[in-house]
C-alpha cells in the first residue's frame, strides 16, 4: 500500500526541484540563472518500482513493529529497505552520470559536476 502524496507536499517538491515527469521515461527540466537542458533517464521507471517496493516494504516492517514481532527480524528487514534504496539510488546515480552529466560536461558547466559532488556525499553518507 502506497502513501498518498498530498497536493500541497507535490507542490513543495515540484517547486524546489522544478522536475517534470512524461511518458516511460524521467524528464527534468532545470532552470536557474546558469543552467538549463532537457533530459530522459531510461531507467526512471525502474527507478519508480524499486521505490515503490522499498515503500510497501517498508509498510510491512512498520506493521512488524506495531504487531510487536521479533526485534531482530525487524532490524533484518530495516537492512533489506535501506538496501533497497540504495540499490535505486545507484541505479539514478548511474543515469544522471551517463546522461545528465555528459550534457554538463560538455557545456563545461562546473555548479553542475560540484552539485553531483555535493549530492553523492550526501548519498554515501
Amino acid at each position: 500500500m502506497q502513501k498518498e502524496i498530498t497536493n500541497s507536499e507535490q507542490m513543495q517538491f515540484t517547486q524546489a526541484n522544478q522536475h517534470f515527469h512524461s511518458g516511460d521515461g524521467h524528464s527534468c527540466s532545470h532552470e536557474d540563472s546558469k543552467h538549463s537542458h532537457e533530459h530522459n533517464h531510461p531507467h526512471a521507471k525502474a527507478v519508480s518500482n524499486r521505490l515503490a517496493r522499498a515503500i510497501g516494504h517498508l509498510e510491512a516492517v512498520k506493521g512488524m513493529v506495531d504487531r510487536g514481532e521479533d526485534c531482530t527480524q525487524i532490524l533484518i528487514q530495516i537492512a533489506a529497505v535501506r538496501s533497497a534504496i540504495n540499490n535505486a539510488g545507484k541505479v539514478l546515480l548511474e543515469d544522471h552520470i551517463n546522461h545528465c552529466m555528459v550534457d554538463a560536461v560538455k557545456n563545461k558547466d562546473y555548479d553542475k559536476i560540484a552539485e553531483l559532488n555535493d549530492a553523492i556525499q550526501k548519498f554515501i553518507k
